[in-house]
């Protein structure tokens, strides 16, 4: 294939051929065919560029209002809207989720609807916390950093979490960044269709041309650099624990900060009471929730911790049988069958039994078998660390504990985690062994579920996407919330007895925006 059929990047606001190093052809996973589109890996020419582009417009930005971040961010989601039926026909065809039920009814009015919050965010300033002591003329806020904010985009989530349309692109921006988007290679035809409406609503905002920039691939040692150059404010990264710990070694000796999501298995406790409830019920929403997706959610869920009895075997069974029957969906690719094929080998490998599944195929494209494990409570406690490891695709672990003490020790030996679930029963007989059982689980997940499953993570602003390691990098940032995920891409700027007329405006003496301040000990607008 020639030079001119490869896509071209987006450097300084122009479509520009790439100074690459070799090229990609990502692959449909429902057939297994290549999509004919011939994309770019990056040199370290193109990388620095691009960071240089995004610092010139950080500079730039400090003349603009934050009315600008949201005119830019709303025109955003307007024509995302408008153009909807090629980003949802491209993105079928990268990931081969369905069109209807999954990118058109939940993923895209989830994309719009978080750029709208970031938006009313940017304009409202409720982010930036401005604080002042009139005793001592101290005053303090939040503001964006200094250079482009890089966002590399998850393979499960191409609209909701994309490097140049999802929450960690959204929050950058509000914060008043530029951004500097790494693809994904799953999907980098959806990522350039965001990437030119992203554009036209940068020229049509006034904004900086190289307030959005993409490249699609870079080699290992390139990306490194990205994330570690002087010119560089922050970084988010969203995919596997590996690829993000390396980034995280390059980012923290250049001491720039990096917000990782990297894995987990979001532990569920099914408590006696609740299983002789309700079992049936929850076999259904545990089964349903597992294979979602064909289990490529983050928050999946991946343990499940329950008391040996006999309403424990029936439970086993129902779903056993339910995993047999539903059918293998598709994988978003040839790295995802494989991880999943050897992941459920290192499980059997520590121990572990298999019930349903355990091979690869049973659906169409790229698939593994709906998979069931189960390990007794003392075989999770001698091995716990080999049998807490994610693996992303439609299976789940499950640990039969003896009794709640057993199930206590258990937790406590579980790494950090997005989502931590309980069942409880609702006529107050797993009371008890819910209060022994919370305070263990509350410190190890960033969100604490009760008596439903984990998958779905709702955009409001009280929402904590996020955990201790290795769920994320920092156990007090959310990927997921406006205004709270802002603050991770923002510097906290103090300013010590500077005269009013020399302050931000947000800072000023009659407060002329008329926003909510923290004064003296209370917020007063």
């Amino acid at each position: 294939m020639s030079i001119s059929n490869i896509q071209p990047v987006l450097i300084d606001g122009t479509w520009t051929e790439s100074d690459s190093v070799s090229t990609f052809t990502p692959v449909n996973p429902l057939t297994k065919e290549p999509t004919n589109e011939l994309y770019p890996v990056s040199s370290i020419k193109d990388v620095e560029t691009a960071i240089e582009s995004a610092a010139e417009a950080s500079d730039n930005l400090l003349d603009l209002g934050p009315t600008s971040i949201a005119d830019f961010l709303e025109c955003y989601a307007d024509r995302i809207e408008a153009r909807r039926s090629d980003l949802v026909d491209m993105a079928h065809i990268e990931t081969s989720y369905p069109k209807e039920t999954r990118l058109d009814g939940i993923e895209l009015p989830r994309t719009v609807n978080q750029l709208r919050q970031a938006a009313n965010a940017a304009r409202n300033r409720s982010w930036i916390s401005p604080t002042i002591d009139t005793q001592t003329n101290i005053r303090s806020m939040y503001a964006a950093l200094e250079g482009g904010v890089v966002v590399f985009g998850p393979n499960n989530f191409p609209f909701a979490f994309g490097s140049i349309s999802g929450g960690d692109f959204a929050a950058a921006i509000a914060a008043g960044n530029p951004i500097i988007a790494k693809a994904n290679s799953s999907h980098p035809g959806t990522t350039r269709l965001f990437a030119e409406e992203a554009l036209e609503a940068v020229k049509d905002s006034g904004l900086p041309n190289s307030m959005v920039q993409l490249i699609y691939r870079t080699r290992h040692d390139v990306g490194e650099r990205l994330v570690s150059h002087p010119l560089v404010g922050a970084t988010g990264y969203t995919g596997s624990r590996g690829a993000g710990l390396v980034l995280k070694n390059a980012a923290d000796r250049a001491g720039k900060p990096i917000y990782l999501e990297l894995s987990s298995v979001n532990p569920v406790v099914i408590l006696p009471g609740a299983l002789r409830e309700r079992g049936a019920e929850i076999a259904e929403e545990f089964v349903s929730s597992c294979l979602l997706g064909t289990g490529q959610f983050c928050t999946n869920p991946g343990l499940v911790i329950l008391r040996k009895d006999a309403a424990t075997d029936l439970f086993i069974q129902d779903i056993s049988q339910k995993f047999r029957e539903a059918p293998v969906g598709t994988l978003l690719g040839e790295s995802v069958e494989k991880g999943m094929a050897d992941g459920v080998q290192a499980l059997q490998d520590a121990g572990a039994e298999l019930l349903v599944g355990g091979k690869s195929g049973g659906g169409n494209g790229f698939c593994y078998q709906n998979t069931l494990l189960q390990v007794t409570g003392a075989q999770f406690l001698s091995q716990a660390g080999d049998l807490q490891k994610e693996i992303f695709g439609n299976e789940s672990l499950l640990v039969l504990v003896d009794d709640l003490d057993q199930a206590r020790r258990i937790l406590r030996l579980l790494e950090g985690n997005l989502t931590g679930t309980v069942y409880s029963a609702s006529d107050g007989a797993d009371d008890t062994a819910y209060s022994q059982v919370v305070p263990i689980l509350r410190r190890r997940v960033g969100r604490l579920i009760n008596n439903k499953m984990p998958t779905g993570v709702a955009v409001s602003p009280a929402m904590n996407h996020g955990g201790p390691f290795p769920a994320t990098g920092h156990p007090s940032f959310t990927s997921v919330g406006i205004p709270a995920a802002i603050t991770r891409f923002a510097q906290l700027q103090c300013f010590d007895n500077v005269s009013s007329g020399h302050l931000p405006t947000e800072l000023q003496d009659g407060n002329p925006l008329g926003i909510w301040r923290f004064i003296d000990g209370q917020w007063i607008s």
